[in-house]
């Protein structure tokens, strides 16, 4: 018990429990109705800690989150969030899964193996994601999604993000940090129509500090494992 306690650090713990104690107070200061909210928040959040340590439980608790948050996104007609967490982030997070697991740092099932691009792939995977940005761009306007270009550029980051994931790059953190930052815009412009989206604002505050930690940990992870 006190292997698995120490599992986290403290400061690990201090983030994840004022992430979580920041996501229910402001569920209960803005929403207090939409439980699905409250609860994606919180696998989210814990799902982001669990990555920092290149735990791949942490991508199956991201495939958990996308299929709340998709759900989520279509009470707001955020179809561009929708389709890209449901048809890109949760298919992607599955791989995510596949690739950690099967890449264990010195056999240790509980850390993956931290992977650096080429130049050669870098290039390709920015080719890839202006296709995809391009591609979702037409179909979100053919939805009439709301906030089509920041709706657009999310999914720009996401497809950055999850590619970055699947790859074991530490890089996957701050693509998701810029994504955190894009959905603030998003659920901030929502929120002004319907003040319960307040509480989405706060979890991707939250999300944003996590993901700025995940990345701080990766390098370091990547340093000790070289």
């Amino acid at each position: 018990m006190k292997t698995r306690f120490s599992y986290f650090s403290k400061s690990e713990y201090a983030l994840w429990s004022v992430s979580a104690l920041t996501i229910v107070l402001s569920f209960w200061a803005f929403d207090r109705h939409n439980y699905l909210t409250l609860l994606a928040s919180l696998v989210g959040v814990t799902s982001l800690i669990f990555s920092a340590k290149g735990n791949p439980f942490g991508q199956l608790l991201m495939v958990i989150f996308s299929l709340l948050y998709g759900i989520i996104s279509y009470t707001f007609a955020y179809y561009g969030e929708m389709i890209t967490y449901l048809g890109m982030t949760m298919p992607m997070a599955i791989f995510a899964l596949i690739a950690w697991l099967r890449n264990p740092y010195n056999g240790n099932k509980a850390e993956v193996k931290v992977n650096t691009l080429s130049h050669r792939e870098a290039a390709l995977m920015w080719a890839l994601t202006a296709l995809v940005t391009l591609a979702f761009y037409y179909v979100l306007a053919a939805f009439h999604t709301a906030n089509l270009l920041p709706s657009t550029l999310s999914v720009t980051t996401s497809f950055l993000a999850v590619y970055l994931t699947f790859r074991r790059s530490p890089y996957f953190a701050l693509a998701y940090a810029a994504n955190d930052v894009v959905l603030i815009v998003l659920w901030t412009l929502a929120s002004m129509a319907d003040t319960r989206y307040l509480s989405v604002v706060v979890c991707f505050a939250a999300f944003l500090f996590n993901d700025l930690y995940g990345f701080i940990s990766w390098q370091k992870m990547k340093r000790r494992q070289q």
